[in-house]
């Protein structure tokens, strides 16, 4: 996107987010209407869309508290839910290295999935794209998905929720969450491994402990049998097919230009 001649900065950062602002406001007033059906009041919205700033995690928080689900669980649930931003933050790191640390703490907890891939986009092709315009991006997308929680909270009150469709939007939210980040065979391990102890354990301790013991076995054993296979892949084709492709994206990608290119040679 040019920027015009006197254009103000934060109104050629604003065009860059708008996409994103837009996007947001649906799924934000989803979010508010759950959080509303969940007990909490119009500030309380606001505050946690300021302080969470992360759609499954806010949908998880009000699907989990209507649900009866101690805070505690919740607690360590978002923990693990979150813990991805500390990978994300890191390939960002190399941008930001000389902002002063209240900086880094701003953008750290207004950055999420989105925005995150909107500045990276942007420090990598814009070499004019400065920290102060990502963080820019940052608070713009926040303004609109805490506008999008505040109209959800609104309309809340005249809409109902009943609790079966609840435990359907959290379920299928996982799904989706778990769906998108499967790139590798391997990775149906952990998926699986954690399905079936989640399940056991529940019943076992008659308790949500269950599913915080099983999100942690499932993960330590993932990554556990990724190492032995990195170690010993290259002795087993067996193994190496267990591993799957390094990234299916990739691979596809290059599959369809060689396609176009033996297509134009012909």
């Amino acid at each position: 996107m040019k920027e015009q001649k006197n254009e103000p900065r934060w109104l050629t950062v604003m065009k860059v987010t708008m996409p994103l602002m837009l996007s947001y406001l649906p799924i934000g007033i989803a979010a508010g209407i759950l959080l509303h059906s969940g007990g909490f009041a119009i500030w309380m919205i606001v505050l946690l869309s300021v302080l969470v700033f992360s759609g499954g995690a806010q949908f998880m928080i009000a699907s989990m508290l209507m649900t009866a689900t101690p805070v505690w669980t919740i607690t360590i649930m978002l923990f693990f839910l979150e813990l991805r931003y500390a990978l994300l933050g890191t390939s960002l790191s190399k941008y930001l290295r000389d902002q002063p640390q209240h900086f880094i703490l701003r953008f750290s907890a207004s950055m999420n999935d989105e925005n995150y891939a909107v500045n990276y986009l942007k420090f990598s092709t814009d070499k004019n794209w400065s920290a102060d315009d990502a963080l820019k991006v940052e608070y713009f997308s926040l303004a609109a998905w805490t506008l999008g929680n505040v109209v959800g909270g609104i309309l809340g009150s005249a809409v109902t929720i009943d609790l079966p469709i609840v435990h359907f939007a959290l379920t299928a939210m996982f799904l989706y969450m778990v769906t998108m980040q499967i790139k590798k065979r391997i990775l149906f391990f952990p998926v699986i491994v954690s399905g079936v102890l989640s399940v056991w354990l529940v019943v076992a301790f008659q308790s949500t402990l269950g599913l915080i013991l099983a999100t942690v076995t499932a993960a330590t054993a993932g990554y556990l049998a990724e190492m032995a296979i990195k170690k010993h892949n290259h002795q087993s084709a067996i193994l190496s097919k267990v591993k799957g492709p390094k990234n299916t994206h990739e691979q596809l990608g290059r599959l369809q230009r060689a396609k176009e290119q033996k297509g134009s040679a012909e």
